[in-house]
């Protein structure tokens, strides 16, 4: 760490510095208790000001400070990356992309390579040749979902980099994305029928008794086959969805909302979910909320709304110690996103009427969700 050259006495610096061995480019600002700060440029070209250390930072302590601070490369796709989850783009995403764009970060940052981590290399000696070993590399060690995530990942990244001066040439554009693997399950009716009984005979133990679960997750598995909706649609339904004719639908992704008529099983499901509410809100002495929108019908064990990833986690214990415990077998494991796929497979009628029950509004989408096959008449008849 070179040193600074000869200074000016300064009176404010504490006693127990010596002036005379400062490092380059630290000031000390006296006002209020005093903290020691460095200079720098950002990519716009303005100065910007970072506080290192307080007043009482020892000699050594500063050296030790300006030498990290001096070897950290402001170019590498470490610093890019972590300039982008600070930005206000990135800020104004939704909380699962920011959970996604962690994960791939992540995985990313730390990938080895001949000159070290990759998280260290400056993203302007980056080219298409190296992104397309690195999605390859991950995707040829069995994860082609988790190689096209990152792909996804580092194309915002550095594109949000290249419009703002920390490359010119964005290498991650034109990379030949790994094929996926189309996980398309439909849930066998018996296998459902299984889950589900157990779900309401788990969801009846304690909390802390081996082998429990969360008691809605037998109505969300219910309401998610009758009504056709994905998890965060179920979880999000309010008392405002409940209409005379039946429940009005929540449908994402650009889906048309519609309402589906009342069964008595449909009846039986809406009723004991809004009963489980009652009981939690009176246990945990839940202040009920007077705008019917804002009353959820599936509710957390502390009473306020269930967070999709909740439920998530509740899913994967409860699939996964149902395999263990010899309930279903290995290949009979599905999503909770797949109840929604047996209940348009399992509509009656015409395709037609099976995508105006599911709510897409492309015809394309029947090839994804509807795993039905048609009874035809023999020709000529």
């Amino acid at each position: 760490m070179r040193r600074a050259r000869k200074r000016k006495h300064n009176p404010h610096i504490p006693a127990h510095v010596d002036q005379a061995a400062l490092p380059a480019a630290v000031y000390f600002d006296h006002r209020d208790s005093g903290v020691w700060y460095t200079l720098h440029r950002d990519e716009t070209g303005k100065q910007r000001r970072k506080n290192v250390a307080p007043a009482d930072v020892s000699l050594a302590e500063l050296h030790q400070i300006m030498d990290e601070t001096s070897n950290f490369d402001r170019g590498t796709l470490r610093y890019v990356c972590e300039q982008f989850h600070l930005s206000d783009r990135y800020k104004k995403l939704a909380p699962k992309t920011h959970d996604d764009y962690c994960y791939s970060r992540d995985v990313l940052l730390n990938i080895p390579t001949k000159l070290g981590k990759l998280g260290d290399l400056a993203v302007k000696k980056f080219t298409a040749a190296l992104v397309q070993r690195i999605v390859d590399r991950i995707a040829d060690e069995g994860t082609p979902s988790k190689a096209a995530h990152a792909l996804r990942y580092l194309r915002r990244v550095l594109q949000w980099g290249r419009n703002r001066g920390f490359l010119e040439v964005n290498p991650a554009l034109g990379i030949e994305a790994p094929i996926e693997r189309k996980q398309r399950r439909l849930p066998r009716l018996n296998v459902m029928d299984v889950l589900i009984d157990r779900a309401t005979a788990r969801g009846r133990l304690a909390r802390n008794e081996p082998g429990g679960c969360p008691e809605y997750l037998a109505s969300v598995m219910e309401l998610a086959y009758l009504c056709r909706l994905r998890g965060i649609e179920v979880v999000t339904l309010t008392d405002a969805n409940e209409l005379p004719e039946g429940i009005l639908t929540n449908r994402r992704k650009g889906s048309r909302d519609n309402i589906v008529r009342w069964t008595p099983r449909l009846r039986t499901v809406w009723e004991g979910a809004k009963a489980l509410r009652a009981r939690i809100w009176e246990r945990r002495k839940t202040p009920i909320p007077i705008t019917p929108s804002k009353r959820f019908i599936i509710v957390a064990s502390h009473g306020g709304p269930l967070r999709k990833t909740s439920l998530d986690t509740a899913w994967q214990r409860f699939i996964t110690l149902a395999i263990a415990d010899g309930n279903i077998d290995q290949e009979d494991r599905f999503a909770l996103h797949d109840l929604k796929r047996r209940g348009i497979t399992d509509t009656t009628g015409t395709r037609a009427d099976k995508q105006e029950a599911s709510g897409h509004r492309d015809a394309k989408m029947m090839d994804v969700y509807d795993h039905s096959v048609p009874i035809v008449s023999p020709s000529g008849e």
